[in-house]
């Protein structure tokens, strides 16, 4: 649990660090396995993370499961991963 007092807003950035695997346990993207966090805008990431980061405060960390329709479907373009997803999620920063 982290010791933060406040949950990000919908329109917030956040500053995290993460990792994403499909249910088959490939990894498919890692801000940890590069060594640097990520700063998202709230409203420019999956529906499942828009969610969960709402409800974290600084210093937490979570592991999500995402079901397609709040990750990026069932068939998606662009190389994105298809299907359920898991994510480690470490709240850094809210900006």
């Amino acid at each position: 649990e982290g010791t933060g007092k406040q949950r990000p807003r919908r329109t917030a950035s956040v500053e995290v660090h993460y990792s994403g695997w499909t249910t088959t346990g490939e990894m498919f993207d890692s801000s940890v396995a590069r060594g640097q966090t990520a700063i998202f805008q709230l409203g420019g990431v999956i529906r499942g993370w828009t969610e969960v980061l709402q409800l974290m405060v600084v210093g937490d960390k979570v592991r999500v499961w995402i079901p397609a329709k709040l990750a990026y479907g069932d068939k998606p373009s662009g190389g994105s991963p298809a299907g359920p997803l898991v994510f480690d999620i470490e709240l850094v920063a809210i900006k």
